[in-house]
């Protein structure tokens, strides 16, 4: 993942803010006493990705790659419209309660930029619908130029997303982070619609860090940058989330990528780990390969 990237990641600045005022309402209102649901994955479970994960003789990527992680942030379906045989092939391949986070086609986002969508957008909303039990929350990210002047063909694609299907929403361009005003309205369109605004952590674009939740998930895609430094910054977001628990956080959506895909796994196991000690959690801590547990980065 280049988005963010920097030339020397040890010069930033990786101090989460503090959370958004509005945060700590939101979260009051859905706190309860039920069992935190958290799922944390990858991005891909591509071999040439994911190198060293795999053991020898891995007949099926996915299949292996479901024993280890819960879910998965589903970008193959950002490059090709899914189709039902497809989004069926890989629910039959995962067991029970691992779940598919599927990223909206890139047609519909980047090319047609939110013109004319409703169409295609009913076709990809079929397709997961295959999924059923094991579809976990689709998500809709913005090319970096889409920026504020189009809010209203936002809201209206919004406003009109097929109901029943739940939706996460990430915005990339500055305009939306600089402007309070703009922020604030965009924020309180997804609140209403019970959609999730997605946190962003990566060393080039520290904005995205809003720590603005519009419901009782949290859906963070964390950008490691294959630095030292990525231990520390897991560490601070469980911190973070323990915070956001006490407070009535329900349910956390966490994605690890790299700058470059090297190391995704370990990072995930680590932070698996630490969630686990400090929630009580028992999610499966992910092997590497033929090296067996995986025990530290760097």
């Amino acid at each position: 993942m280049q988005f963010g990237k920097v030339a020397n990641p040890g010069a930033v600045d990786f101090t989460l803010p503090k959370d958004a005022p509005e945060t700590a309402k939101v979260l009051e209102a859905y706190k309860n006493d039920m069992p935190f649901d958290v799922y944390v994955g990858c991005a891909k479970w591509n071999r040439n990705d994911l190198k060293g994960f795999y053991p020898r003789g891995t007949k099926d990527e996915l299949t292996y790659y479901s024993t280890q992680f819960n879910c998965i942030e589903l970008n193959a379906t950002f490059y090709k419209m899914p189709d039902f045989k497809q989004v069926e092939t890989w629910k039959n391949k995962t067991p029970a309660g691992f779940r598919f986070f599927p990223k909206i086609t890139d047609i519909i986002s980047h090319y047609k930029r939110l013109i004319d969508v409703q169409q295609p957008l009913e076709e990809f909303c079929n397709a997961i619908s295959v999924f059923e039990e094991k579809l976990g929350m689709p998500f809709l990210q913005l090319h970096d130029n889409f920026a504020p002047k189009d809010f209203d063909r936002l809201r209206n694609v919004l406003e009109n997303f097929p109901k029943g299907i739940p939706l996460a929403v990430e915005v990339r361009n500055e305009a939306w982070f600089a402007d309070k005003a703009v922020s604030k309205a965009y924020s309180e369109l997804l609140e209403g619609l019970g959609m999730a605004n997605i946190i962003v952590d990566t060393a080039g674009r520290r904005d995205m860090l809003h720590m603005r939740l519009t419901g009782p998930e949290a859906f963070v895609r964390y950008v490691g940058a294959n630095h030292a430094s990525d231990i520390t910054r897991l560490d601070d977001w469980i911190t973070r989330i323990k915070k956001w628990r006490k407070a009535g956080l329900q349910k956390l959506y966490f994605f690890v990528h790299q700058n470059v895909e090297l190391e995704s796994p370990l990072l995930a196991a680590h932070f698996i780990t630490r969630m686990n000690k400090e929630f009580g959690l028992n999610l499966t801590i992910p092997n590497k390969g033929d090296k067996g547990p995986q025990q530290s980065l760097f």
